[in-house]
């Protein structure tokens, strides 16, 4: 079986070492990879300074703007390709995988019509100056994606980082390359000048903490664990570069007794079971009015109950886990739940005819969870919901904030006061109330505080992270 190579400077750059690529449908390989290393980061940063010295550098951003728009035409005409690739290759439903195609598509598009909409200011001051402000790109800059929505979060940095004038080298996730290498084809097929972008695929203790660490990139974005996180930043501050950092949370959902409990339930299923919990602003803990308590748990439980897990191409409401660590870590916490005696209020069951070897979790719905447990206060990457019962609008807000993370928030209600008031008091870096992540749009700034990490990603505050403000003074006389 041929290994997929990296691409760096333009051209397909093999290597001895491979890794296998499995299909968590069905636990057997598929593909292979290269399994790049330091010299492989190396040669991409290399590359990709010699495009900031050439023929990408002296592009306007008006241009940078057109080639981006371009290559949103070719993800949306090879879209059914993308999605079948990124179905296989995570396990996602093919409806879940030909919406990220799309996603990935939008961001190219948004980021393409923003790339000359980036401002500078003029600043009044003294007599005699003109003083004004500029924004710059960073340089060669490192982008790691992780491996549950690759097309998406590919997307959502690259793009802001290319329309901004940077060169980037992507990592990959080992698990879910296929698309990114996709991806890389055709931008060079949209007339990116070589190095402009570069794909690196391999480990992340290996060439993640290559790329991390290389003194020639000059702004690392990562999203993925917190712990993973601390140690790019810690290797990133050695080379005092700035860091875009997305981590994770344990997003709550609070529902108050005079919300549409209806539509409710239908969004707070949604939020926990789309790809199969392998969502950063999963919304995983439900946090609930007692006086509605019981009624709404019946209700979430009727739902889960409905749920069915299969492959990626039989299409159901949930696919596979992404790998077999996974599986197991999503499977422990159900069976800790369980030991410690906690109710299981609902499980959803396995569609017919499943392969007998993927990486398949039944989605959970776990209830009156302690504030303080485990499955209430760790990120579990999977398919389980936790209800928590709170007396009032104080305990909710109490229990909201109660985790060290602080990515999304849904709130719950008919009430605007209380909205606000919660909107304001939860200590997140995104809120929505009568609704959860409003469509996942890519025009919405998006990343945590605390735990959840720092910077923004996605809607036009993301092109102010990847670039640099220079300042200008001008003395001319008066």
């Amino acid at each position: 079986m041929n290994a997929h190579q990296h691409f760096i400077g333009g051209t397909w750059v093999g290597g001895e070492a491979t890794l296998p690529v499995l299909n968590p449908s069905h636990g057997q390989e598929m593909a292979r990879i290269a399994r790049g290393g330091a010299k492989e980061i190396d040669d991409a940063v290399k590359a990709g300074h010699a495009a900031m010295d050439g023929e990408w550098g002296r592009l306007d951003a008006a241009s940078r703007g057109r080639l981006m728009l371009k290559l949103a035409e070719l993800i949306r005409r090879d879209a059914e390709i993308l999605a079948k690739m990124e179905s296989e290759d995570v396990g996602k439903p093919m409806t879940l995988a030909r919406n990220d195609a799309q996603v990935c598509a939008r961001y190219f598009e948004y980021y393409g019509g923003a790339a000359d909409k980036v401002h500078g200011d003029t600043i009044p001051f003294q007599n005699g100056f003109t003083v004004m402000t500029v924004y710059e790109p960073h340089g060669v800059v490192g982008v790691i994606v992780p491996w549950n929505y690759p097309l998406q979060m590919t997307g959502r940095s690259v793009a802001p980082a290319l329309a901004m004038g940077n060169a980037v080298v992507l990592k990959p996730a080992e698990d879910t390359s296929l698309s990114a290498l996709h991806l890389a084809t055709l931008a060079a097929e949209a007339g990116f000048p070589a190095g402009s972008l570069n794909v690196v695929t391999g480990l992340g203790e290996e060439a993640g903490a290559a790329l991390a660490s290389h003194t020639g990139i000059h702004h690392i974005s990562f999203t993925g664990s917190r712990e993973v996180g601390v140690l790019i930043q810690s290797a990133a501050a050695k080379n005092t570069i700035p860091v875009t950092l997305e981590l994770g949370g344990k997003s709550p959902q609070v529902v108050f007794a005079d919300a549409d409990l209806s539509e409710a339930g239908t969004v707070i299923v949604k939020a926990i079971t789309q790809n199969a919990g392998q969502t950063c602003s999963a919304g995983s803990r439900v946090v609930i009015e007692d006086k509605i308590y019981d009624s709404f748990t019946a209700d979430l439980a009727k739902r889960f109950k409905d749920l069915r897990v299969g492959s990626g191409e039989q299409d159901l409401d949930l696919g596979p886990v992404v790998n077999a660590k996974q599986c197991e870590r999503v499977q422990s916490y159900i069976d800790l739940a369980r030991r410690d005696g906690l109710t299981i209020l609902a499980e959803g069951e396995l569609g017919t005819n499943v392969p007998g070897d993927g990486y398949y979790v039944r989605p959970t719905l776990i209830g009156d969870v302690p504030p303080d447990h485990r499955l209430a206060q760790e990120e579990i990457f999977g398919p389980v919901l936790v209800a928590i019962r709170v007396r009032d609008e104080a305990e909710a807000l109490k229990v909201a904030n109660g985790t060290e993370y602080g990515l999304a928030a849904g709130i719950w209600t008919q009430d605007l006061g209380k909205a606000l008031r919660l909107s304001k008091g939860i200590k997140s870096g995104q809120v929505f109330v009568n609704n959860y992540g409003a469509g996942g749009g890519v025009e919405l700034p998006f990343g945590g505080v605390k735990g959840s990490g720092h910077g923004r990603e996605k809607g036009f505050e993301a092109l102010y992270g990847f670039g640099a403000m220079k300042m200008i003074a001008i003395k001319h006389g008066v």
